[in-house]
Order: structure tokens, then sequence, then C-alpha cells
């Protein structure tokens, strides 16, 4: 079966453009997502030192001054919105990805209990935490076959393990947990086109979503899972890890 689907993609690919060839002249090049602000532009921040070139993407980039000053290419895009993510792929049409990180998320509401909670807001939860990954990953796959890296991380929250679940907060914990099962998912179809797939948490992290409060900085947080991501092999594939390389518990 996977197999077949993995024919299947290879057919879409060919169709979409992709031709199988890769320089091993350029450097190496990472698509951040939600790169505006915290552990997003801490990650562009951290890989350009590095001396990769990398793309950062925002819904508004008029307004993303730091995310400029970084010296990264910029590039507008919802999740949510399909016209949005299709014209991504456009501009990026032919360009080389090694490393796709879906990091835009959101909390959604903070409602605790059941009673308080917003079925509304978890819908949009949904689809910028679970689906807007996938819509990302879908339109780049060209792009990542075209790379040497060929790996996704998506960033997820130990909130979404099922085991560890401490109760509260409806919306968020069920998006990273449907996140996790699709990663999975696409994880073991795209093994034989030789693309990593994982999902990370990159710990309780002092942002705007972690607040001041938070156990650790975004810098000690990205140091941290750029190591974890250099040592990724095709074996790690579908794996649930935090910033550290510690394995959870789905």
């Amino acid at each position: 079966m996977l197999a077949k689907l993995s024919v299947s993609i290879l057919l879409w690919l060919t169709a979409a453009g992709f031709s199988g060839a890769a320089s091993a002249e350029t450097p190496t090049t990472v698509l951040v997502t939600g790169a505006n602000r915290g552990i997003g532009l801490e990650l562009v921040r951290q890989f350009r030192a590095r001396g990769y070139q990398v793309i950062g993407t925002a819904r508004n980039i008029e307004t993303a001054k730091e995310l400029a000053e970084t010296g990264a290419t910029l590039v507008q895009l919802d999740v949510t919105d399909s016209d949005s993510v299709r014209a991504m792929a456009e501009k990026l049409k032919g360009e080389k990805i090694d490393l796709l990180i879906n990091n835009a998320g959101i909390q959604g509401h903070t409602a605790q209990s059941f009673a308080e909670t917003d079925f509304d807001q978890v819908i949009t939860t949904f689809d910028v935490n679970s689906l807007g990954p996938m819509r990302v990953t879908q339109a780049l796959l060209p792009n990542l076959m075209a790379g040497s890296g060929k790996t996704v991380v998506q960033i997820s929250s130990t909130m979404g393990s099922i085991a560890n679940n401490g109760g509260g907060y409806y919306g968020y914990r069920a998006s990273k947990s449907a996140l996790n099962m699709l990663n999975k998912s696409l994880a073991l179809e795209l093994a034989d086109l030789g693309i990593t797939s994982i999902v990370m948490h990159p710990g309780w992290v002092q942002t705007r979503m972690g607040g001041e409060n938070a156990a650790i900085t975004t810098q000690d947080s990205v140091a941290g899972m750029i190591i974890v991501i250099d040592a990724l092999e095709p074996g790690d594939s579908g794996r649930f890890l935090d910033y550290q390389g510690k394995e959870l518990p789905w």
C-alpha cells in the first residue's frame, strides 16, 4: 500500500515539475513558517548565523521588521488560506528546500474547563496547528525532493501527548495530538521518498505564548532543536522528540 502511495506522490511531483536534480554547491536552505517572532524568529537568526539560506514566512511581511533585519528571504504566508499556500509554492517553484520547519501555530483560547470551551475557536486552532503544517508540506514536496536534506520538522508540544495529559486547553491539546497523528501517517508514506519528518516539542519557552515565567529562553530552545535536527537519520522519521532529543510519549 505504501509503495503504491509513494508512486502516486512521485507522479504528482513529476507533474509539478520536480526533476530530481539537486545542486551540491548551493548552501543549505531552510524554510521556517511563523518566522516573525518568538521561536520562529530565533530559528531564522540561528540558521542565518550558520550561513544558511533561510526563507521566513509571515502573514504580514510588511510589519515583520525584525525578520527582515536577519537577511532572510521573506515570503507572505497564511497557513489557513489555501490561496496563500499556493501563492507561496508558486513563488518558490524550482527552489530547493533542504529543511522545512512548520513552526506557525496558535494557542487558541485559554479556557481551562470543558464548559468554557469555545468550539469555534477550537476549529480555528485545528486549522492553524493541525491542517496548516500539512498544507505547507504538501505544497512544498517538490522543493523538498529537490533538496539534499529532505527533512520536515513539525513544531508540536508535549501538551499534545495523550499519556501526559494534565487536563484543560481542549483545543490546543487536541490540535497538537492531531498534528502528531497526521505527521506519523505522513512519515510512513514519505519514507520511500527519502523524506524524514518528525514532530518536536520545543520546551516551555519564554515567548508571547509561553509567557515570561516559562522555563527556557528561545535561544536555548532553538540551539537544542538544531542539535537534534542535525543528528536526524531516516530511521527517526515519525518520532516525537523534545528539544533535547528525548523521546516523548504519544
